[in-house]
This record gives C-alpha cells, structure tokens and sequence, in this order.
C-alpha cells in the first residue's frame, strides 16, 4: 500500500483486541461549528408513518449543543430538538429520492449552518441479495480474528502518474445468527481508511436499527471503526437490515464516500408449527369410497420457509373409534388434506370420528424438529341407504258419512336413517281404492306417522267402505344401489257409518221471472227438496224461514209457492229487481235434520207508476228575466217505461198557457218561466203534464207553486216583493174576478177559433193531397248544439216558437220550418156557393198568393235551417267522393216510396227512355 492513498479498511472481526489509534486531536486546534456532515442520506420505505424517525443530524458547537435551534426546509419532515428527523405527517414517497434542507442555527450570535438531507426509497440491489434459498449464510465464527481486509473504495492517483479511477467495491453481507447468547456488546466488523494514517478519522453508521427505530441495535467506535451489535437478534422481528457508513475527518468533513453494508440474520428452529384452528370440523358421506376427500388441516411455521426450519410435515397420531378399521383415515404429509382409505363408514355404527394430527418442521424428522397437534371431528353424514317399513302389512278405520278433516287412521313406519332429515322423513301416496279422492295421508312432523284423513265427504248411501293400499317413501331418493322393500306397502280398510242426512234442495238460489203485479193466489213455482237418505223412509215437510213482506205461501207437503199479496217491483224489500225467501225442509228422522233453499223471484217491470215532478214549488220574478224554475221528471219505473218525458202545460185554465211557458231542455229536465211581461206578486199554482215514454204511457198532473215577486237587479225577490207574493189582497181578488171574466171570454174565443180551425182544415184539404202531408211523419229529438268550433250559439233558433210575437219578429228564413209554427193566418178567398166558370181563375190565383203568404201553410220541411259550425272543421271534405255510374242500378223501388219521389221514380226507373 503506497503512502498517502487513502483505503478505508473493513477487518470481519467478532473477537480480539485492536491497536488503539495512535494519533489524538492536539489541544490547541482551532474550533469550527457546523454539521458532521455536508449530505445525510438515509434509506427509507416508501410509506411513512406519522411521527416516524428516519435519521439523526448531527451538530457540534463550538460552546456546546445548547441554544442550537432547527428548522427544514419542508413541510413533511421536522427536526427536533436532539436532531432526529421525522416525518410531520403519514406519507407516501411518490419518487426514488426527498431532498430538503435542514438549519441549525445559534440564538444568541444569529449564525446559520445548512446541511442536506436525502431520502433514498429502498430499491433490490442486485449486488446486494439476502442468502438464496435453502443455503444457510456462514454465520460469525467469534474465535477467528480479523484478518480479511476489503477495500471497498479506490485507491486515489499516484503522486508519480496518473490512474484510472475504479468502481467502489461491493461488500458482500453480514451474516448474524439470531438468538446469540452474547457476551454483548458483540463486534461484527472493523471500518478503516487509509487515511487515518495521516489525519485523525471519526466513522460513523446511519440507518434502521443505528439511528432510525429499532434504535441502537447495532453500534460503532467512532475512533477505531469498531463496530458492535448489541442486543440478541430475532429473525421473525426483522429478517435484515441495511446500514451506511461514513468517515470524517474530525472538523466533519466527509473524508469518504460512504459505503452500504448488509446484515442478515440468520434464521434458528425456535419457533413450532401453529395450527390455524385447535379444533377443526368435517364430515364425509357413510359408505363413501377410499380416497374420498374430507377437510384440510393447515399449520404454519414463523420460521425461514425456505429453509427446513420452517418446512412442516403431517400425520396422524389417533384415531378414536378405530371401528371398523383402525385406519380408516390419512392425511397428506404436504398439503394436510384428509382423506379416507378404508371402506365400512356406517352412520348407523358410527356417527363420529376423533383424529389426532401432528406438525413437525424440519420437514418431519421427529429427532430435530419442533412439533404441535391438533384434533380433526369427523362427522359420518347420513345417506338414504334405509327404505321406510311399515310396522304392520295392515290397518283399519271407520269414518261417519259427511265428515270432512277427520284422521280415520294412524300409519307407523320404522326408518334407521336419522331422525328428522330428508332421508328419514316420510311421504305416504295413495297407490289405489280412492278414485274419487276422499282421502289424503299426511306426515306427522313429530313422529313421522301417516295419517289418512277424509278430505272429500263420503256418502253411505253411495260407498259403505273403501280398501286402499298405501306406499312410503322419504323425501330424498334412496342412495344408489338401495332397493325398496316389499315392506313399504300396506293396505288400509276404511268403513264408513250411516248417519241421518238432511234434506237439501237441489236447486239451491232458484231463480224465476214473471211480471210484478200478479194477483195473489197465482202459483209461481213448487220449490221441493230431496232425502239423501235412500235407505231409510221419512216425510220432508216445508215452512217459510224468511219472507220479508209477506207476499208468498208454501205448501207444508209439496213445497208448492204461490202468491199471497200483490208483488211491487217498486217495493223497498226488492233489490236488483230481485226478491229472496228462504225456505225450510226437515224430515223426521232420529235425530231430525232439516236444510234450507233460497228462492229468487225476478220481477219484470210494467209500467205502474205516473211520473212525478220535483220540485214541487219556485220563485221567478214578477218581470220576464233570464232566471226560471228548472223542474225534473222522475218515475219509480225503469227503462223502457220511463224518459224521455213530455212535459207541457194544460190548455184549461187558459191563463196558465197565457202566463206561463214550458221549455224541455232534454228528456228529463224542462223549465218553467213566465210568457207575459208582467204578472204580479203572489203565490200561483201553475199545474204541468208530464208523460212518460211507457206502454202505454202514463201522465200526470204536478201543481207546482209558484211564488212571483219583485225582484232587485240581481233577480233576488226584495223584501217588500216577498211579502206581497204571500197573501192575497184587495187587488189580488179583484185580478181573481177579473181573471174569471177574461177566462169565460178565452173559452168562447177558444170554441170559436177551434170551430174556424176546423172550416180551415177542410178547406185547405183541397191545395194538398193527404198523402203528401208528412207533418204526422216528422220527429222532434233533443237538440245538440254546434259543431267542432261553435262553442257560443243561440239555442232559442233551434226552439219551437211559443208565441207569434217571437215568430213574427225575426228575420225571413231564420226560423224552423220543420213544425207548424203559430202565427197570424192569412185570410182565403171564400168559394161561391155558385161559383162562374170565369170566376174560377181568379178564384185559384187568391188562393196561390194566399198560400203563398201564409207561413202555416205545408210543407214544412221545404227549408231546413240549421245553427253556423264555425268554419274550418276537423272532418274531410266530402267532395272527393266520385259517384260511379258503372253498372245496372234497379231504381223501381222508388215507385213504392209515396208521391213525394213519384218524380225520382219517373227520371231514374223509366228505363231506356
């Protein structure tokens, strides 16, 4: 080794004494503050706990440590008070390396010292690999001195010429054993360098287990290099470590590169097999073949399973009960898996198995390793390898007749297979005898018996007894290869006992229609009843058990019904047009039975019953306002015998026809309001005829109150009006006389007006053929308003007209034609009792201009005039429709359609011409 090269020398030495270092620090060296080191670097793992120590910083002052502060850089990592770095928050390091920059600074001078701090994320070395596998490293031989020196870093240029510079060297790792017994502290290794022959060189080591947690596991002289380990060493705590070294001068200026040193520990046998479970529980089917698989036991070792320390091996050690076979189970020696070997598991003989098994590691041998047990219960499962028998070939029972629910038998069956299981549980069946199925078999839970119960009634006139034969089974299927038993087969005998039957009615909620109205004594029906018992001879006499109005009889011997009252559909004791009575039939049997039959009369509704109006009173205004009495038709009748209804008002008085004036809105409802512009306040009966649409129909006659008073401008009677319309005074008698007077006056102009009209009609005979008058043909139906978009039109112009004002004063040809309207008559010329021929001219022509004129004259439906639809309708035009006159139309049926279509008769079925 030339002089001046520095080497830093690494001695293996467990034992021995080394020259102490010749060369000590003179007194009168100048003191220099600052870190020991210009770059700390520290390994670390990629995740971080909170509050976990990485490395320590160290600080010399020239007065000591006291009122040195620090402070980093970095928000992540603090320094404390004794320089150790920590992580200020849990973290994960995302890079390969964290650099930041920690400051020691004096209070009391101001002065500031930096050092950088590096944090190397742990990364496999290839030239740093733990001891492969199976191989266990040389361990420590504390007898051997030092005596191998490696030389980790190059040798610098020699003064005489210029070298190229080498690579650092790889330290190969240090293999500790764990466990050692000591003495401690124990010396692993020598660091030198080979410039300590020149200056005095402090060594130090940084990383987990020197500075950073475990703290203080391994030691170093930082003058002699000499480094220790301290403590006994536990390779299932920590398998390695990874260490760095460094040399300084003694002002902490780094001298070397520092250099990485590997310690593994080497593993020992100290740790046995543990089983996961102490107890583990399986089960295996009875009569399962050899090989069959039953459960895994696992046991692990702490120790090296790479080496045979932590390598186990199984077996059984017991076997309890050894029946039938003192083997009748192995385990694999590897995986732990248990399976079976012998054949004869028999849940029946033996329900359970308690097997030992053993771990050893040292791969089993029984003279190094270390060894645990553990108990496997092994569960023999039952299969369905015993049919159900029936403890008997036979059974018996009897049952009465028309009893339903009723166990008439108990079946017992034995079954060695377990209890309360699908392999044990049994399922009876029905093979034959019950064809009309009066019986089922249930399974008592508890005990596993069939009982045969009646689910149909029997009847003892029909079957007096019944042989059934029954079949067991379980509810899972027999195992392979097991038969059925002939034992699973029984019969069963089941008699059946006669009891009194009651009498029942065959047709039960008869039904019968007839008309209502029907005089009493009318025979509607014979309503009788049967005896079940055919064997036996009884009389069945009958009463009524309900008749809720008393309207029907029955004959006590022959069940006959006939009417006692007169039966009102309208009655309140009929619902749905329906009538209900019950009826009793009882023999004289020991004991008496008896049964009832319900008979449902049906009644047809005829047209008995007058329309009624309601309601029966009003109040209108003394003048014609827009306010009227809306009045409603209703009849007790149904359809057909009721709407749509007629309303009109009487012709006697002539003052109500006079005063008053009847509208009908639609077949039910009309109105009432006043026709004069004035009448004065009082209360007036005004009587209207209502008809309905019956066959025949019926009318009647309602008075309708009326009271008439003076109303506001909201058309509400005043007060003053009110009382006027309740009593009658002088005024009101005197309109009275007065009104008798007028009503003798209209009576005679009515006799002579009907008198005029009846020389009118016979006159007007001879302008129109009778057969051409078809106002007795026309149909007067509801009007329904507009079309799509007419949503505000004039109803009053589709309304008969009820006065001759309201005629008269509208526009030509905005009225209905298809009525006779009433009016003001023209005047026609009076025939001469002898007329002359020359006359007779004249006398047609009057005529023509008279008819002409007159608006009463027919037809009436020569113009029809129909309310406006608004335009733009949603319907298609019709005048795309082409009309064909391809092929041969017979048109001759015109000529039987009456004289009106005489002339389409003539144009159209004329023939060729």
């Amino acid at each position: 080794m030339t002089a001046g090269s520095g080497v830093l020398l690494v001695l293996l030495s467990l034992s021995g004494a080394l020259r102490a270092h010749g060369g000590d620090l003179t007194a009168g060296e100048t003191c220099k503050a600052g870190f020991s080191e210009e770059d700390y670097t520290a390994l670390i793992s990629q995740n971080i706990l909170e509050g976990e120590k990485l490395l320590k910083v160290k600080f010399s002052g020239c007065l000591g440590s006291e009122g040195t502060q620090y402070e980093t850089n970095s928000v992540d990592f603090k320094v404390g008070a004794d320089g150790t770095v920590f992580a200020a928050r849990e973290l994960r390091i995302p890079s390969r390396e964290v650099a930041f920059t920690v400051t020691a600074w004096d209070r009391q001078t101001a002065e500031r010292w930096d050092a950088t701090v590096r944090l190397l994320v742990a990364q496999t070395s290839s030239g740093h690999q733990p001891p492969q596998k199976g191989r266990r490293p040389p361990a420590l031989d504390p007898a051997r001195p030092p005596g191998d020196t490696l030389r980790p870093w190059p040798q610098r240029p020699h003064a005489s010429g210029l070298r190229r510079q080498k690579r650092d060297w790889v330290i190969p790792p240090i293999n500790v054993p764990e466990n050692s017994r000591g003495p401690f502290p124990q010396q692993l290794v020598r660091i030198r360098s080979d410039k300590d022959n020149d200056i005095p060189i402090r060594y130090s080591v940084t990383g987990v287990g020197a500075d950073q947690p475990p703290m203080e596991v391994f030691s170093i002289d930082s003058m002699s290099g000499r480094m220790y380990v301290t403590r006994p060493m536990d390779r299932e705590e920590r398998a390695s470590y990874h260490l760095r070294a460094h040399a300084v001068d003694m002002n902490g200026n780094k001298v070397e590169n520092p250099i990485d040193l590997y310690i593994y520990v080497i593993d020992m046998n100290d740790n046995r097999p543990e089983f996961l479970n102490q107890v583990y529980n399986g089960s295996v089917d009875e009569g399962s073949k050899p090989g069959t698989y039953v459960m895994t036991v696992t046991a692990n070792d702490a120790d090296d399973s790479s080496t045979a320390n932590g390598m186990v091996r199984y077996r059984i050690l017991t076997q309890s009960p050894q029946s039938p076979s003192q083997n009748m189970f192995t385990v694999n020696s590897e995986t732990g898996d248990i399976v079976t070997v012998a054949a004869g598991l028999d849940r029946e003989k033996v329900q359970q198995y308690t097997v030992i098994i053993q771990a050893t590691d040292m791969e089993g041998n029984l003279n190094y390793g270390l060894s645990n047990t553990a108990t496997a219960i092994i569960a023999v499962a039952d299969v369905n390898d015993n049919p159900p028998e029936f403890t008997t070939s036979t059974y018996a029972g009897e049952v009465p007749e028309n009893r339903v629910e009723t166990v008439v038998a108990n079946l017992t069956v034995m079954d060695r297979d377990q209890p309360h299981s699908p392999n044990w549980n049994a399922v009876y069946r029905i093979i034959s005898g019950d064809p009309s199925g009066h019986f089922v078999i249930r399974t008592d839970p508890v005990t596993n018996e069939g009982l045969v119960t009646v689910v149909k009634a029997v009847d003892y006139e029909l079957n007096r007894a019944f042989m059934l034969t029954v079949m067991v089974a379980n509810q899972a299927p027999l195992a392979s290869g097991v038969q059925m038993s002939f034992q699973s087969t029984a019969g069963v005998t089941i008699s059946v006992m006669d009891v009194n039957e009651a009498p029942y009615f065959p047709s039960n909620h008869k039904l019968i229609r007839l008309e209502e109205g029907v005089p009493p004594g009318t025979a509607l029906t014979t309503f009788s009843a049967v005896d079940p018992d055919r064997f036996v001879q009884q009389a069945v006499r009958y009463s009524k058990l309900s008749d809720p109005a008393s309207w029907l009889h029955m004959n006590a011997t022959n069940g006959q019904v006939t009417t006692a009252a007169v039966l009102d559909r309208e009655s309140l004791y009929i619902k749905n047009n329906i009538y209900e009575a019950t009826f009793l039939a009882a023999d004289n049997g020991v004991p008496p039975a008896s049964g009832t039959g319900t008979l449902q009369i049906y009644l047809i509704d005829i047209n008995d019953n007058a329309p009624e109006l309601i309601p029966q009173e009003g109040q209108v205004c003394e003048k014609p306002r827009l306010n009227a009495i809306n009045i409603t038709a209703a009849d007790a009748d149904i359809d057909p015998n009721v709407g749509p209804y007629v309303f009109e008002l009487p012709f006697v008085p002539a003052a109500v026809r006079k005063n008053w004036t009847i509208t009908r809105l639609n077949g039910d409802y009309a109105q009432l309001s006043l026709r004069i512009l004035y009448l004065e306040a009082g209360v007036y009966d005004v009587p209207v005829i209502v008809t309905d649409s019956g066959n025949p129909p019926l009318s009647n006659t309602s008075i309708i109150k009326v009271k008439v008073c003076p109303c506001d401008d909201n058309g509400d009677c005043t007060a003053t009006g009110a009382v006027a319309a309740a009593g009658l005074g002088t005024g009101a008698i005197a309109a009275i006389l007065l009104c008798v007077v007028l009503l003798l006056t209209m009576v005679l102009l009515f006799a002579a007006w009907m008198k005029r009209r009846e020389k009118e009609r016979h006159t007007k005979q001879l302008l129109i053929d009778p057969e051409d008058d078809v106002r007795d043909n026309i149909l007067k139906y509801d009007e329904e308003g507009g079309g799509e978009e007419d949503q505000d039109y004039d109803l009053s112009q589709l309304q008969q007209p009820e006065a001759v004002e309201h005629v008269l004063s509208k526009a030509a040809g905005v009225r209905r034609v298809d009525e006779r309207p009433v009016g003001a008559e023209p005047q026609y010329p009076v025939r001469p009792a002898l007329p002359h021929p020359g006359d007779i001219g004249d006398f047609i022509n009057e005529g023509l201009r008279a008819a002409d004129n007159d608006p009463t004259a027919p037809p009436y439906d020569s113009l029809l005039v129909f309310d406006y639809e608004g335009s733009g309708s949603t319907a298609g035009s019709v005048s795309s429709l082409n009309s064909s006159s391809s092929g041969d139309q017979d048109y001759n049926y015109l000529n039987d359609w009456g004289p009106r279509f005489k002339k389409l008769a003539d144009m159209y079925g004329g023939g060729e011409d």
